[in-house]
């Protein structure tokens, strides 16, 4: 862990609030008019505080600004940023029931290893047994395992970032980006705009593309801004934390597929071999112009979208198609032009692709020269962020929420449910 003393603290807070109103200041587009936008203000927080009682299991409630999705047998498991995770039984994809919440501060990702949840708190990595859903316990603590960069061990503070919703005179917040402000696990600044496979036994979920957390061969895979953490959880219960590899700067995603580690980054895709799950160790790593970018992958193509935003203000918005058969050296096939792509599934040969606040769009990708000869759908009601072609629904994360379709026909997605946010965020 780096230490900082408090004066370091307190010019780091200052730095902050000056970048951020750098990044307000620069913002176009400006209209005068009452605006009310949810974002993220510094604080300071004891790591004592937050490590004095177990997490709280609360009755289950209504959604208000959805994260990260991730499917597990008959359930459906949805983060809310910084806050904790909904467990909804999804056994009838049509009308899904909100079970309970668990509340998890500083909670930004999940996975699920054989009825083991595992999440992030903070500085620390909480695991519950939730194979009673309706009866949760916390079971363990792994602490300082997630080092956050602005922290003083001495004193034991941190800082982190509060959900905030405020109203101003004016619509300064939207500009050229219209998104959100959060704090992630790595310690530094984000922006919400911006399948593991099982076996020796284990029972693994499934998570979007945009998912920093994955399960494969009894280890669990963790990535920040900067690095890839590992974790031993063949005892499902007491996740050994082994090692951290460090990636670079502006990493964003992880995606396993048969022993290997896709990861997004902002300036390109890395690919890692896990054969030795203990020890990945780098291929290759495919570079592209600064762009946020998820990936997914079949045996010979991985399918990545690049979009342009705050974080990646010089990037482009497109879908890249890239020949994988050669690991160590992948080949862009194809480009093509999207408007603000954004996380994306596959289902054979089926794409489904998130558009933003554009909404969604499904291609049938057999011919991967002539994906945009072969849109089939373009939702542009359903704003959409991620997406996890799961075994009875296609399950799709917005602003305004989680809905499911049903994919049986490719050709023609039907609605099953809806479940709409609280507070739909401004995009």
């Amino acid at each position: 862990m780096k230490n900082f003393n408090s004066p370091s603290l307190a010019l780091i807070s200052s730095l902050c609030f000056v970048f951020v109103m750098i990044l307000f200041s620069s913002c176009e587009d400006q209209v005068s008019s009452t605006y009310t936008y949810r974002t993220m203000v510094p604080v300071y927080l004891q790591m004592s505080d937050f490590r004095t009682n177990e997490a709280l299991i609360e009755p289950g409630k209504q959604l208000e600004n959805p994260g990260k999705i991730y499917i597990y047998g008959d359930f459906l498991l949805i983060n809310e940023p910084q806050k904790g995770i909904h467990i909804l039984d999804n056994s009838n994809p049509s009308s899904p029931e909100s079970l309970n919440f668990i509340k998890i501060p500083g909670n930004v990702d999940l996975a699920v290893n054989s009825n083991m949840l595992y999440a992030d708190n903070y500085l620390d990595l909480l695991v519950f047994d939730i194979s009673n859903p309706r009866a949760i316990k916390q079971v363990q603590r792994v602490e300082d395992v997630f080092q956050n960069m602005y922290t003083d061990a001495s004193s034991g503070t941190f800082m982190t970032l509060k959900d905030t919703i405020l109203t101003a005179e004016s619509n300064f917040m939207r500009g050229w980006w219209g998104g959100n402000i959060f704090w992630n696990r790595g310690g530094m600044l984000s922006f919400s705009n911006d399948a593991a496979s099982s076996g020796g036994g284990e029972s693994y979920g499934q998570g979007g593309s945009m998912a920093r957390f994955t399960l494969m061969n009894a280890h669990l895979y963790a990535v920040d801004d900067y690095s890839l953490r590992v974790f031993d959880v063949q005892n499902k219960e007491l996740p050994k934390f082994l090692s951290t590899i460090d990636l670079g700067w502006g990493i964003e995603t992880i995606f396993p597929f048969q022993n290997k580690l896709f990861i997004g980054s902002n300036t390109g895709m890395h690919i890692y071999d896990a054969t030795e799950p203990s020890s990945p160790t780098m291929m290759s790593v495919y570079q592209h112009v600064t762009a946020c970018d998820p990936v997914v992958v079949n045996e010979n193509h991985a399918f990545v979208t690049l979009r342009s935003g705050v974080n990646c203000r010089f990037g482009v918005d497109e879908l890249q198609v890239l020949d994988i058969t050669n690991l160590y050296e992948p080949k862009l096939l194809k480009s093509y032009e999207m408007l603000n792509p954004h996380g994306l599934g596959l289902a054979g040969d089926m794409l489904y692709l998130a558009e933003g606040k554009h909404g969604l769009k499904s291609f049938n990708v057999a011919d991967v020269l002539a994906i945009d000869e072969n849109q089939l759908e373009f939702l542009k009601s359903l704003k959409s962020v991620d997406i996890i072609p799961g075994p009875k629904s296609l399950i799709v994360i917005g602003p305004d929420g989680v809905c499911q379709f049903d994919y049986s026909n490719p050709n023609r997605l039907v609605q099953l449910s809806c479940i709409n946010v609280k507070n739909p965020v401004v995009v």
